[in-house]
């Protein structure tokens, strides 16, 4: 598990992070979200041993990395959102040059870039030159450069940033299969209904300050303090519409034209109680569904309308 607690970073007088505090459990793919100059970067850099904190602590199981920055390096990769590559190398040549970078034996170095270049896909590429690549490979070989250690947590900033929508797919593949393979995944994105969709939890932070963290669904519940279902019957709607009045964790209900809406105050238990007396009633359900979060709304509710752009 990784854990930040009470966080803080000041240029001057200036606060970037103010008592920041957040659990992200291993094998989570978790997203970061905020308005420009939220605080996220900076989060990020600390995170990644590339800036000091003013205060606060980052543990890995435990373990303080701000104040073991061997532990820090061996257990975190990053991909910056403006990474350097070396043009004038091939792929094989620059993924070696990072590999001596974390003193791995030379005779090992070939049978693990190889390994790489196939989980990130680049495995006909590895012979051409970096700078014959297109952005989204470039992208690609980035994130194989920053497993080149085998790390345990990789903090990818904006890596989809620039990148056609066929790039953009291939990329929340690898993430997929990452988080398959038990890496814990910190990414911070402005492409919202995609982080929404590849993260299995997100955290939200305005001027420093942790503001929401969980599931979108869980934090769009902690916002509406209600759940919203969709039930579409088969056939008429009546005997439907009787069940759902007599229920008392039923707010309100809406008919529309193919489903019913209900505004619902229970937990799971209640509402597969309230499935089982529509059921129980005669009432043939095609579906019943509950109202999926839209990271985009909740994003705007929480930081006030700020500007979604990093």
């Amino acid at each position: 598990m990784l854990e930040i607690n009470n966080l803080i970073k000041r240029y001057g007088k200036f606060t970037a992070v103010d008592g920041l505090s957040l659990k992200i459990e291993q094998g989570s793919v978790f997203g970061f979200v905020g308005p420009n100059g939220a605080g996220k970067t900076t989060t990020m850099k600390i995170m990644a041993g590339l800036m000091k904190a003013s205060g606060g602590s980052i543990t890995i199981d435990g373990a303080d990395i701000t104040k073991n920055t061997k532990l820090m390096r061996e257990k975190i990769g990053y991909m910056p959102d403006f990474f350097g590559v070396y043009d004038n190398l091939k792929v094989t040549e620059y993924m070696d040059f990072y590999a001596g970078t974390y003193y791995i034996p030379y005779d090992e170095r070939p049978q693990l870039i190889n390994n790489l270049l196939e989980l990130v896909d680049l495995t006909d590429k590895k012979d051409f030159y970096v700078d014959s690549l297109s952005r989204g490979m470039k992208q690609r070989l980035c994130l194989a450069r920053s497993l080149i250690h085998d790390p345990e947590i990789l903090i990818l900033d904006e890596p989809a940033s620039g990148l056609d929508p066929r790039a953009r797919i291939e990329m929340k593949e690898i993430l997929k299969t990452l988080g398959t393979m038990g890496k814990t995944v910190i990414i911070s994105s402005h492409i919202l209904p995609e982080l929404a969709e590849m993260c299995t939890e997100v955290g939200i932070i305005d001027r420093g300050i942790m503001k929401a963290q969980g599931s979108v669904l869980q934090i769009m519940r902690m916002l509406t303090k209600k759940r919203v279902i969709y039930i579409k019957p088969l056939g008429e709607k009546e005997t439907l519409l009787k069940v759902l009045k007599e229920a008392p964790q039923v707010i309100d209900v809406t008919e529309n034209e193919k489903d019913v809406e209900v505004s619902f105050d229970g937990e799971d238990s209640l509402l597969a109680e309230l499935l089982e007396r529509i059921v129980t009633a005669g009432v043939k359900v095609l579906n019943f569904k509950e109202k999926e979060g839209d990271l985009e709304e909740i994003f705007m509710q929480i930081t006030g309308g700020g500007v979604n752009n990093a």
